[in-house]
């Protein structure tokens, strides 16, 4: 085809003949044979003149009586000239003195093929390209850490991933894996300090006794529970944190991060001792509060009890605010979830007066509810 016709499309064929021909003989036949069949215009002479029609291309397999094989017509023009070419080379009944069968077999869309050649080279482009820019982001968060909230380093023969502002620092943050102590240094905590198993390593111990308060910051899991109490049974915790329900800390934002920590952090450094955990005023709410764990934590519910604690209410964490909005005579609620601000709200207009959860969200508590965490507690 002249370099200025585009293939758009392929029109291929197969043929059959009842004697022994050539390739020349099967061109001949298509050139010959349709030609006036479709108007001057429409000749194949002609759609090649005007870079319509490409070179034409024949194969031929001749067995001892028969010859068949393809033709393959690239084209330019649009679909239905297309069809209308295939149609009158189907039309041909003779090459020389032999019948033939001339039999439409596809007509492929060139462009198609090339633009899943296209898509399939963008991908390859694009996730060659991703993963350059993920690489370079990295060395560059990488290098902020390194030059302003420390770098990773190991701690004990057991070679431990922690962050090289653990040994310096007054206070530590216990972890469960590598990926974690990466994430608090996105987050500015240089500070933290992984277990990395739920097997304690003895070394832990001895970093913890020579801090002045130690932090668990756990994942919001089942599993960050059980690593809670094997912590618990080898070391003294000031603060009991964990990520999100059903989240772990490596998934956090740095913003989600700051969070959780800021408040500990800031009691830590104006000098304040971490809140006792359970006092002789907490033992009523304390033994209530033990019955109603078993059966809602890990189930994303909230129970709503009266006075008398029987149960008005049980639904999914996200419909309590709604409920509340219709209910009246709850003295207690207790969630396996977080206390929101728009919790507090809700509660507040139901006259609650008190709500127990796994944590608090950092709030404005100017209606004085008693709140309370499952740790406050000494219930986990």
């Amino acid at each position: 085809m002249p370099q200025s016709g585009i293939v758009k499309y392929h029109v291929k064929l197969s043929y059959e003949v009842d004697g022994l021909v050539e390739r020349a003989d099967i061109i001949g036949a298509i050139f010959g044979q349709t030609e006036g069949l479709l108007g001057p215009e429409m000749n194949l002479n002609e759609l090649q003149r005007v870079s319509k029609v490409g070179r034409i291309e024949v194969d031929a397999k001749s067995t001892q009586n028969t010859t068949n094989g393809d033709v393959l017509i690239p084209m330019s023009t649009d679909i239905d000239t297309c069809a209308l070419i295939a149609a009158s080379i189907e039309s041909i009944d003779k090459v020389g003195p032999f019948d033939c069968v001339f039999k439409l077999v596809s007509i492929d869309d060139v462009r198609a093929a090339k633009k899943d050649e296209i898509v399939k080279r963008a991908k390859e482009i694009k996730q060659k390209w991703a993963t350059k820019t993920v690489s370079e982001g990295e060395t560059m968060l990488n290098d902020v850490h390194q030059g302003d909230a420390g770098k990773l380093t190991t701690y004990g023969a057991s070679k431990l991933t922690c962050s090289s502002g653990v040994f310096d620092s007054d206070w530590i943050i216990l972890v469960e894996g590598r990926a974690d102590v990466i994430n608090l240094l996105r987050a500015g905590y240089d500070n933290a300090l992984a277990i990395e198993g739920a097997k304690i390593d003895e070394s832990i111990k001895e970093m913890c006794n020579s801090k002045d308060t130690v932090v668990a910051f756990l994942d919001g899991d089942r599993s960050g529970g059980f690593i809670l109490r094997e912590l618990k049974s080898m070391v003294t915790l000031d603060y009991e944190l964990q990520a999100d329900v059903g989240v772990e800390v490596e998934e956090l934002t740095p913003q989600r991060i700051d969070e959780i920590l800021r408040p500990v952090a800031d009691e830590i450094k104006s000098g304040k001792t971490a809140p006792e955990l359970k006092s002789k005023d907490d033992k009523p709410v304390a033994e209530m509060a033990s019955k109603i764990f078993p059966n809602l934590n890990e189930t994303l519910e909230t129970v709503a009890l009266d006075a008398e604690l029987g149960e008005v209410f049980r639904v999914p964490i996200s419909e309590v605010v709604s409920k509340l909005s219709s209910q009246s005579g709850i003295k207690y609620l207790l969630l396996d979830g977080i206390i929101t601000q728009r919790l507090l709200e809700g509660a507040k207009n139901a006259d609650v007066e008190c709500i127990i959860g796994h944590r608090v969200a950092k709030l404005s508590n100017s209606y004085e509810m008693t709140l309370k965490t499952f740790g406050d507690l000494g219930i986990s």
